[in-house]
């Protein structure tokens, strides 16, 4: 499915994504082989707190709603 240019991206799992890159990225001393980085990322993804996946989940609407009232501009979040 193509989007449109001023198209913003509202898909949920983005700031997933954003929230486990940034536990990756302050891991001390950080994963230096792929095997290793393949677990810390499991073990992450597992401990993200559900509240945080609740919140981007229920933060839809409102994104929805800027989104809209933006008409495709840049949004508050």
């Amino acid at each position: 499915m193509e989007r449109p240019y001023r198209s913003p991206d509202l898909n949920p799992i983005e700031h997933v994504w954003d929230a486990l890159g940034r536990r990756i990225a302050a891991l001390n001393p950080p994963p230096q082989i792929l095997a290793m980085l393949a677990t810390a990322l499991q073990e992450q993804w597992f401990s993200l707190p559900t509240e945080l996946i609740d919140r981007i989940i229920n933060s839809i609407t409102h994104r929805c709603m800027w989104c809209i009232a933006s008409r495709g501009y840049h949004t508050p979040y």
